[in-house]
């Protein structure tokens, strides 16, 4: 009789970038509980003040990344699939020029090469249909938001060619 000592399920390694992200939630939960702990607390008969729900999410994060490191360890969380790279990046990049232009050109039109850049980004490939819808609705969003809302949008020139 011969052992065979080779088994059908292999041994995962550990998973980096669940580590990666570990990391990236006590990160985040130092940053909240040392804000937490800057914060003014009014003379009070209560235990309770401002910095109380805070550290209740500081400490929820911290358990959160305990146990992302425990399951990266022990290798179980599933296989992800093959990230594509182009997606996100006209994603960035619709977001990028949405920061970049809308002080320039207003709310709508920077707006609304966000949405023809995402709807790209998710596989849509006519932009001349994607942008001025893009725009239009983000007029119609700009034009509810400021005219009947009286919010302040940033208004660029398609806004003050109407408004």
């Amino acid at each position: 009789m011969s052992e065979d000592n080779t088994s059908s399920a292999t041994p995962r390694r550990p998973d980096w970038a669940a580590f990666i992200i570990a990391v990236f939630l006590f990160v985040v939960a130092g940053v909240m509980a040392w804000d937490a702990s800057h914060l003014k607390t009014i003379a009070q008969y209560d235990r309770i003040g401002p910095a109380t729900v805070p550290q209740v999410v500081a400490f929820g994060l911290f358990c959160l990344g305990i146990w992302t490191v425990a399951e990266a360890w022990r290798g179980e969380f599933p296989e992800r699939d093959r990230q594509e790279v182009a997606p996100v990046i006209w994603i960035v990049a619709g977001l990028a020029g949405q920061m970049l232009l809308l002080r320039v050109a207003g709310f709508s039109i920077a707006t609304g090469i966000l949405f023809a850049l995402t709807a790209r980004g998710f596989g849509k490939r006519k932009l001349w249909i994607s942008l001025p819808l893009g725009i239009l609705l983000s007029f119609v969003v700009w034009a509810i938001f400021s005219q009947l809302l009286q919010l302040t949008l940033p208004a660029g020139p398609l806004e003050h060619l109407f408004f």
